[in-house]
């Protein structure tokens, strides 16, 4: 287990704005929810459950925007820690009982990693000064010091010994005893309704974005109805959407083309 708690510890890290691997790859990759929960699900070995509730939290952290570099709430910890959490802890509840674990999980962690970015934030103040301290001597060869390598340590440090801390304390606390067992059926029910109207509430926001005109709605209906009435499955019902997308395209450009 200790390998999994340092593996899932430094893909947090991995998975935060200004990795050493470039947001790109980090932040825009690794810290998105669906693929924190399938890099959960690969080291823990349950791909399945890790992705059940991978899915609702991509959902309802869909619209996580962080601007003029504010932080409300941080990704990769909430994700990685919620998915961990719900597969640590998770045992012998179903899929509604895990999205309720790793929505309560997911929270926690955001908190820890909203704390260590302004931890985070603070320590690199310094950093400001060695670095002016070299342009002042014209020493451009060193500059790579403050820039690259004091700023990852400050950022590794911050995401990596924080996340060891909680994983190691959830893992602690799972070797006590049946952690399904002991939470009441109320509890267990709560979270599971909680965990349903966040992703509820997710979908909501994301809709509220696409949703421009009342055609839209009718679309969305239409596609909701081919997988709960018809049984198709959402791949079939994308392809589907592309085409009418592709059709209804070419129909309001129909003689709309310049030479």
């Amino acid at each position: 287990m200790t390998i999994q708690i340092l593996l899932i510890a430094l893909f947090i890290y991995l998975g935060s704005i200004g990795s050493i691997v470039g947001n790109t790859i980090g932040w825009y990759t690794l810290g998105r929810p669906l693929v924190a929960s399938f890099v959960v699900g690969i080291i823990m070995g349950d791909i399945n459950s890790a992705l059940i509730v991978g899915i609702p939290l991509q959902i309802m952290y869909m619209g996580n925007v962080t601007p003029g570099g504010a932080v409300a709430w941080d990704l990769s910890y909430a994700t990685y820690i919620g998915t961990a959490a719900a597969l640590i802890f998770g045992k012998g509840l179903d899929a509604t009982g895990l999205i309720g674990l790793a929505v309560v999980f997911a929270g926690i962690g955001g908190l820890v990693g909203q704390l260590m970015w302004n931890v985070s934030y603070a320590l690199n103040l310094p950093l400001n000064r060695i670095a002016h301290k070299y342009a002042e001597e014209g020493n451009t060869s060193k500059m790579y010091i403050p820039n690259m390598v004091l700023g990852q340590l400050i950022g590794f440090a911050c995401r990596f010994i924080p996340a060891i801390i909680v994983l190691t304390s959830m893992t602690a606390a799972s070797g006590q005893a049946d952690f399904a067992t002991l939470i009441p059926n109320w509890v267990t029910t709560g979270l599971s309704v909680f965990g349903g109207m966040m992703a509820a509430l997710g979908m909501g926001i994301l809709l509220s974005f696409l949703l421009k005109k009342r055609y839209d709605l009718a679309i969305f209906l239409g596609g909701f109805i081919l997988v709960t009435y018809f049984g198709l499955n959402t791949m079939a019902v994308a392809v589907v959407g592309v085409i009418t997308a592709v059709l209804y395209y070419a129909v309001i450009t129909k003689g709309k083309e310049t030479v």
